[in-house]
């Protein structure tokens, strides 16, 4: 699966830090659990989105032990996954999975028997006629960033994307002149992070085309930053952790890690977003850690520090 590969190739980089340097940001992560088991997001409750997140950061810093487990698997329980939205949904399935995997309760135990099934007609619902996944059952215009949560959220059910050539081509319609992909179809300038959902999921579909990687490499360059990071458009002047961590991972899943030099990507996170008391921030304007931002930062920390993988193309 596709994000639980993405852990272990994070995790293996990640071992090669300072195990301390390491040990700060799980101990920040803790800081910002809940009484009621979840994690805090940016509003100070309990929120299942930042929840994900953080069980993410800790799964590759070590993995959940047993009292933060518990408490997990505390707040998960209290949620009926078949009312979720995707994005929700996709959170809790990860979350249930990596709390059963470390040795918790199976929170499908008690599922209904066509619990998958059930799960497809959900994700279908937002399916509309361009090809691609609405953000909900609302939505007229396929959105680049929830087909990839779709696919995503389809892997941890065991199941394919029903007529993947659809998709195929919804993604394809979706790359603009730039190299990169654009979130909806009426956007003419494209993003680092709907062009790195777009190409991991041409990757799962075997999708993938030679000149199509050739341009993203292109856009990659373009929206290098003066700071050392990647910036989310050619417009926005500055680097952030997500486009960043997506930018790079995109480089790299494209056989490409030079486009930024290691350094200056490691120069600009540990002088502009990582907190040396622990926990990471969104960029050089942001005053906050939080947990996605601390799973973005260990992400880059740990894809640098991995083996050099080969590449998909």
């Amino acid at each position: 699966m596709y994000l639980f590969q993405l852990a272990d190739r994070v995790a293996q980089g990640l071992t090669q830090l300072d195990a301390s340097r390491v040990q700060r940001h799980r101990d920040f992560l803790f800081t910002q659990q809940m009484p009621d088991g979840g994690f805090r997001g940016r509003e100070g409750e309990s929120d299942l989105y930042y929840t994900g997140f953080a069980v993410r950061a800790l799964a590759v810093t070590g993995g959940l032990e047993q009292e933060a487990n518990s408490r997990v698997s505390n707040f998960l329980s209290k949620f009926a996954p078949l009312d979720l939205g995707v994005i929700d949904l996709l959170s809790w399935l990860y979350s249930a999975l990596v709390v059963q995997a470390a040795g918790g309760p199976d929170l499908l135990e008690n599922s209904p028997a066509d619990f998958t099934d059930q799960v497809a007609q959900k994700l279908e619902a937002t399916r509309v006629a361009d090809g691609g996944y609405a953000k909900s059952t609302e939505g007229s215009a396929g959105s680049t960033y929830h087909s990839f949560m779709v696919s995503l959220t389809y892997e941890l059910i065991g199941q394919q994307v029903p007529r993947p050539n659809r998709l195929i081509q919804f993604l394809y319609d979706r790359q603009r002149d730039d190299g990169g992909f654009v979130e909806i179809a009426p956007m003419k300038r494209s993003g680092t992070n709907p062009t790195a959902a777009a190409v991991a999921l041409l990757n799962s579909l075997n999708a993938m085309e030679s000149d199509i990687a050739d341009d993203v490499q292109g856009f990659l360059t373009d929206v290098v930053s003066s700071e050392g990071g990647f910036q989310a458009n050619t417009r926005i002047p500055f680097a952030d952790g997500l486009s960043t961590f997506t930018g790079l991972l995109t480089g790299h899943d494209l056989g490409r890690r030079d486009i930024i030099k290691p350094p200056r990507i490691l120069e600009w996170l540990e002088t502009q977003i990582e907190f040396p008391t622990g926990g990471f921030r969104g960029a050089s304007w942001d005053q906050q850690a939080d947990a996605e931002y601390t799973f973005y930062g260990l992400g880059i920390l740990g894809l640098l520090h991995a083996k050099t993988e080969t590449s998909i193309i």
